[in-house]
This record gives C-alpha cells, structure tokens and sequence, in this order.
C-alpha cells in the first residue's frame, strides 16, 4: 500500500508538466515498480515467541537491500504485531496451525517458510512445504516423522534446514568447522567433547542458584528425562541414569566467567555418526550450569517434584507448603522443615536449605492454582516465582569445545569458547544465538548460497561457513586456545 501512496504523490507532482514527458515518465515508473513489487521475496515466520526476536529483527533491517517482505505468523495477532513494529515490509497475520486452510494460504504466499514452533508441529507445515514447493528452516532437531520426507524434499529440490539454532545449531557448525580443519591436515580425532547452557549474566546474577530461565521452563524442569545418558570415554561406553544424572558433573573453566559444571546429556553416541567420529575414543556432550547448581537441583529429583508422569490431587487449591509435604512422610509433630532436612540430610547452616528457603517453598499462603497438575509443572511454577527474567535483566550463552587429536604422530588439543551477553528481557542472548543463524540461514536458502536439497543439519561448509563468519558481526565469536593433549587416561590403562 505504501508504494501505491507514493505512486500517487509522483502523479501530483507531475501533473503540472509537459504532457508528454509526464507520460513517459510514468510509464518507467510505472514499470520500475511492478519489478519491483513482483521480485520482492516472501519469508514467512510461523511463531513470534521469545526465540524470534532477533530472528524477526534481522529480517526486517535487511529487508530492503534483500528485496524482502517478510510475513510474521501467529496465534496472537497482538503479539505478531508488537514484533513487527509497524515495518513497512512486515505484515503480521493471526495464525492457527491447526486450521489448515489458514496455514496452507500462509504457506502458498511465502518463498522460505521459517518455523518457531515446538517442535512436534513442524512437520504439518513441512508436509504443506512438499506440496507447494517452497523451503523450510526450523531450529529443532530432525524428528522421524521429518527424516522421512527426505524423499520427497530432494525430488522438489527443496532445501529442510533443520537444527539451526544454538544447541542444536551452532554447537553444530563450530564443531564441524574445527573437525573438518583437522581432517584437511591429516589429523586423527581422539576426542571431542562439547557443553552449552543458557545462564544469567553476572550482572544480574542475584539469586543463589546463580539461574534464572532464559529459554522454555518446561525444558528445564523436565532436563535429563526420557532415558539413560550415554556416551563414550577413552573407548569405555558408559551409562548415567536420570537418578544420579546431577551428581556426575564435568568442571569448566571460562576466562573472565569463572568456572562452571555441566552434566551429560541424554544421548552423545549418536554424534559419532553425524560428525564422522567413529572410531573416537571420547564423546561427551553436556549441559552447562554454575557450580553448585546441579547438586541442588538433585534434591527435587530425589524428592520426585521432576515427574511429569501423573497428576496430584486438588493440586489447584495446593499450597507451596502442602506440595512440598506431598513429597514428605507422615509424622505427628515434625515440621515440614524438619522433615525436609532430615530426608534430604541437610543441615540448617547448608548452603542447600538457603537455596531452598530463597524460593518460598514453605509458604502457607501461595497457591499452586494450576488444575490437575503435574510434579514437574508445580515445580516450574514455583520456579517461575523466583527466576523469570525481569526487564532489566541480562542472560548469558557459554558453549564450550574440546578436541583431542593426533597428528604426524603427536597428539595435540583445542579448546574453543564462545560467550554471548543479551541486551535484556527481549533482546537475549538466547535469542540471538537461537534466532539469528535461522534467518541467515534462509536467507542463504534464498539467495541460492546453499543449494544441496533434502532434510539436512548445518554440517556442510556451504552452510556453516557464512553463518559463523557473519554470527561474528553480532559478537558470537569463538576463541580458540592450543595445549597439550591429555584426555582421561595419560597413563594407558584401561577402566
């Protein structure tokens, strides 16, 4: 409409000269326009949460130079708007993915459809992708459902850019980046181990589990769930139940940070085969937190306020106090207090019952007000109480590499950091680092930068290489630092 609104005014101002010029004038106008608005390419975002702040500001401070209108989808329209802040290249649109005729005209319009949902409803709009032809970027990792429109994606010349985010996503295009340096130059890997978390930055790190939610809560609470970790240590496989996940942490160090603890994550021995790592004797992925964090949390999952598997009673009129006493045995005359020191073993001077007493846990009077609750999502209420991110607060990104390698006959590691501050509440570095190689990735897609077709993670330098060279320009900088190998076993001896 604004390009009508000029045209108009041109028309005005022309009207008072030579008819003939005014004529010929227009009509190369006239043209330049109808070029211009029938090359202009359409991104379609589906889903204005927190994750797609910088993803959608990205997109929209390039949109001129790229010729782009950029379409911003979802079930609020008031949210849609508000993250499109009245750009004249932005349209927001109300969108319900489940009605399929909305999402279907949604998808038709658009040339890459990017999509920031959870990740279960990716793949109807990955099926409607498939039937209108046009290329898909999620952040999510690869689901069976859309491995197995590989196929077809392939057969239409489709581009399905998945796990394009931070963890899965950059953790991704850093590690390949690194591998790949060390196969050109004839190296062995013997080791790769890989950590990142989503924390609060130091300055606004005010709480004594030095945590606050930077992403989805509901992740959190539920970390660790779903199966066994595994993974494999100088060739020995080893296993770490849920049960004893948070008291099984690696330690870390970052330059200017402090230190840091990280614990396993669910599954490291299927990044063998996405990384070509075989025959690696060391393969360790894991989840960062600051010290100190995970025996804490340990004390919810031995009380079993993480189980997401049933739902309490009455848990609407539940106080803090009654949810946490649920968990409790009976007796007569003990407190709850007591109660939870004495199963917990716990002294009242232990850091741990401070950690506990700063979240409110024993209040009379809070109320859970959630209807037939389960454990975990009273637990992430309660949370929510003490660690959601005010407006003045800044989160931090820390990943973390380490690779073993032998080459010409020496063995040799690197480690590679990368630190990431946000701005505040809106602006994260959560965001950032989730939102912005999504954009550029399609963008990429768009301009024909990356063309190789089917479903498919970022682990082809066509893909990463651009991605991490422009992620520097936003200060996602990874700096690397060479020192002997050591690994976990100097001494050869097998355990």
């Amino acid at each position: 409409m604004y390009v009508c609104v000029i045209f108009l005014n041109v028309l005005k101002i022309f009207d008072t000269l030579n008819k003939d010029k005014n004529i010929l004038f227009i009509r190369n106008l006239e043209s330049k326009l109808d070029f211009e608005l029938t090359t202009m390419r359409t991104i379609l975002i589906i889903g204005a949460g927190r994750s797609a702040s910088s993803l959608i500001q990205y997109l929209l401070n390039k949109s001129v130079e790229e010729n782009l209108h950029v379409i911003i989808g979802d079930l609020s329209l008031a949210l849609a708007q508000k993250k499109t802040n009245n750009h004249p290249n932005a349209t927001p649109i109300a969108l319900d993915i489940f009605d399929e005729n909305q999402r279907r005209n949604a998808v038709q319009k658009a040339d890459v459809v990017i999509s920031m949902l959870p990740a279960h409803l990716h793949i109807e709009v990955a099926k409607d992708c498939i039937v209108y032809k046009k290329h898909l970027v999620t952040a999510s990792y690869i689901s069976d459902a859309m491995q197995e429109l590989d196929e077809a994606a392939k057969a239409n010349n489709l581009i399905f850019m998945n796990e394009i985010g931070l963890d899965p996503g950059v953790d991704h295009m850093s590690a390949m980046k690194v591998i790949d340096e060390i196969r050109e130059k004839d190296g062995k890997m013997l080791l790769f181990e890989s950590f990142c978390g989503g924390l609060v930055a130091p300055v606004s790190d005010d709480n004594l589990w030095n945590y606050k939610f930077t992403w989805a809560p509901r992740n959190v609470v539920l970390a660790g769930q779903g199966g066994t970790a595994k993974f494999i240590q100088e060739g020995a496989y080893k296993y770490i139940p849920y049960v004893n996940l948070f008291r099984r942490t690696e330690f870390l160090e970052v330059e200017g940070y402090g230190r840091f603890e990280a614990y396993s994550n669910r599954d490291s021995l299927k990044y063998r085969s996405v990384y070509g790592l075989d025959d690696v004797l060391t393969l360790y992925r894991g989840t960062i937190r600051r010290v100190g964090f995970s025996k804490a949390w340990n004390m919810f999952v031995q009380l079993g306020m993480t189980d997401d598997s049933y739902s309490m009673e009455n848990s609407e009129n539940m106080s803090y106090r009654e949810f946490v006493n649920s968990f409790l045995p009976y007796h007569p005359t003990d407190s709850v207090e007591i109660k939870m020191r004495l199963i917990l073993k716990i002294d009242q001077d232990d850091i741990m019952w401070d950690k506990l007493l700063e979240l409110d846990l024993f209040s009379r009077t809070k109320k859970v007000g959630l209807k037939d609750a389960t454990p975990a999502q009273i637990l992430e209420k309660i949370l929510s109480d003490s660690w959601t991110l005010q407006p003045h607060d800044k989160d931090m990104i820390v990943m973390y590499h380490k690779f073993g390698y032998v080459i010409n006959g020496e063995e040799k590691q690197l480690d590679s950091k990368m630190v990431c501050i946000g701005e505040d509440q809106t602006y994260t570095a959560m965001a950032k680092t989730v939102g912005l190689p999504v954009a550029m990735a399609a963008l990429l897609i768009l301009n024909g930068k990356i063309t190789t077709p089917g479903v498919q993670l970022p682990i082809r330098k066509e893909v990463y290489l651009p991605i991490l060279k422009e992620l520097e320009e936003y200060g996602v900088v990874f700096n690397e630092q060479s020192m002997p190998y050591v690994g976990y076993n100097p001494d050869k001896v097998f355990s």
